[in-house]
């Protein structure tokens, strides 16, 4: 077989024209992987368990030829496979560190007259190099503001102007507060969430502003990378000043519908900061139906956290727009327009 290898840089500059495969077992697929590479494991979780265990006790040779053992039937279906995801017959892949499960799926695709490049040290290089691409400078600009200030409607609205937009939550799948899992999908790992937004970094000029929502550093279960959030820390700010109604009205709106059994949950798990006493009268209004009061109760506690969040950074400068009854849409322009002298 020809020696088909690449760096990471070679191999991500080629995977945009080029199908990725991953032949990881399931399991490590699932934690993290290459966005837009296909799973094709050379070992199901169990299997690479046995080959692990194997090797501690045995030795090498022994879990060889068991893992011989193992995907001797299964050569065709892996062929097969290779040959339907690369009509053009050209291929990359990786395994953990580059080593013998991709070199041994390189070889059968060569076989059957793919030409198929490897990742030099596997997705452990790929990883390195994401976790170091977070310290770049990059021209962020935060836009900020309490809890139901819009923030989200009003990055899609800037990204609808072809501006450079990212979205953490969407990433993450989640909204950021202890309500913020209702009604969405699991989130990914940590290691996903970062390996999403290097890719999505990637496709942006980091010369040009690049518009993010303010965040903690944790969104429900997953971390922003910390140099990543350095950069958000430090970076210039619209915060956006938008009066308690209109953010009550805007909360309502996007968490009622659903069970109101995730709501009374989500109370329960902040009682303590919120006060035993408000939080049981937010729970009653909730089951009654008086959304609006059981929101400005749980928005007291929020705007409190807030505001020391916000201390806790270092702007270089921070614009006050203040929100009255204008249209997501005047706000992005009104955005855009302050930003365009910065």
């Amino acid at each position: 077989m020809a020696d088909y290898k690449l760096n990471i840089t070679q191999f991500l500059a080629k995977s945009r024209s080029m199908p990725v495969m991953d032949v990881r077992s399931p399991a490590e697929f699932e934690h993290g992987h290459i966005t837009g590479a296909i799973n094709l494991p050379l070992f199901d979780n169990e299997e690479r368990s046995i080959i692990g265990t194997l090797y501690l006790q045995k030795g090498s040779s022994e879990a060889m030829m068991k893992g011989l053992e193992m995907i001797g039937p299964k050569m065709k279906e892996f062929a097969s496979v290779a040959l339907r995801t690369a009509p053009e017959r050209k291929l990359l892949l990786y395994c953990w560190r580059g080593g013998m499960r991709s070199n041994s799926m390189a070889w059968l695709f060569d076989t059957v007259g793919i030409k198929t490049h490897t990742l030099e040290g596997g997705y452990k290089s790929y990883r390195r190099y994401v976790l170091d691409y977070f310290s770049r400078p990059l021209n962020l600009i935060i836009i900020g503001g309490m809890t139901g200030s819009g923030k989200t409607a009003v990055l899609e609205a800037i990204e609808s102007k072809g501006k450079q937009v990212i979205h953490l939550e969407k990433l993450a799948m989640h909204k950021g507060s202890v309500f913020g899992g209702i009604r969405m999908p699991d989130q990914p790992s940590t290691e996903h969430f970062e390996n999403e937004l290097f890719t999505c970094l990637t496709q942006m000029n980091a010369n040009e502003p690049i518009y993010v929502e303010d965040e903690s550093l944790a969104i429900g279960r997953v971390f922003i990378p910390q140099s990543f959030y350095e950069q958000m820390s430090s970076a210039r700010c619209v915060n956006l000043d938008v009066p308690a109604n209109r953010r009550v009205e805007q909360l309502v709106e996007s968490y009622t519908g659903g069970d109101i059994m995730d709501l009374v949950s989500g109370v329960k798990r902040i009682e303590r900061r919120l006060g035993f006493e408000n939080a049981a009268i937010a729970t009653e209004c909730i089951y009654q139906g008086d959304m609006v009061r059981a929101v400005e109760l749980v928005l007291k506690y929020y705007d409190k956290v807030y505001s020391r969040s916000t201390n806790m950074h270092s702007r270089r400068e921070t614009y006050h727009l203040v929100v009255n009854d204008e249209k997501i849409e005047n706000i992005a322009n009104n955005i855009v327009n302050i930003t365009s002298a910065w």
